[in-house]
């Protein structure tokens, strides 16, 4: 006797979420995952910041007005945002949705507030991990070494990552 099974089990998506404090590696990292694993996508995420020279447009984060962001908080078109450094960064729901549903899977660069509110709205579906700098002396080397920021914006990336640090336990 032969059973066969012609049912076939679509695979749902997961999310993929990678946080750190800025300078700790998280893009790198991000970067060499997208490099090794052709199938997985990065979530483009929108903001109000000003580009910074190296970066691409729809590719790097889509770069908004302040006004097309509270647009697109007010219409629910984000899965998650969050201010940060003094910017405002948000997630599209419909890309996100769109290649879970297709059972493709998403990689997730976005601070710990936006972590925490993907986990909460999509609990099966996200895999989270926090990045930790090796100490805040290096952290401010590699911020340093980066040279897209002033001293100022440098000192509120530290005083910054001070706040965000403590949430790693949080993460998977």
């Amino acid at each position: 006797m032969t059973i066969s099974n012609t049912r076939t089990i679509e695979r749902r998506g997961i999310m993929l979420v990678l946080s750190s404090p800025s300078g700790a590696g998280k893009s790198t990292i991000a970067r060499n995952l997208l490099n090794g694993f052709p199938d997985l996508m990065l979530s483009v995420s929108v903001t109000t910041r000003p580009k910074r020279g190296s970066e691409i447009h729809g590719t790097h984060y889509s770069f908004i007005s302040q006004k097309e962001f509270e647009r697109l908080q007010e219409s629910d078109a984000l899965l998650e945002s969050a201010e940060v450094h003094g910017n405002y960064y948000g997630t599209p729901r419909d890309p996100a949705e769109k290649a879970m549903r297709e059972g493709r899977d998403m990689l997730f660069d976005i601070d710990w507030q936006g972590g925490m509110q993907l986990m909460e709205k999509a609990r099966g579906d996200v895999v989270s991990v926090f990045i930790l700098p090796p100490s805040m002396e290096e952290l401010k080397r590699r911020l340093v070494r980066r040279a897209e920021d002033s001293e100022e914006v440098i000192a509120k990336r530290l005083k910054n990552a001070i706040e965000e640090i403590p949430h790693w336990n949080e993460y998977d």
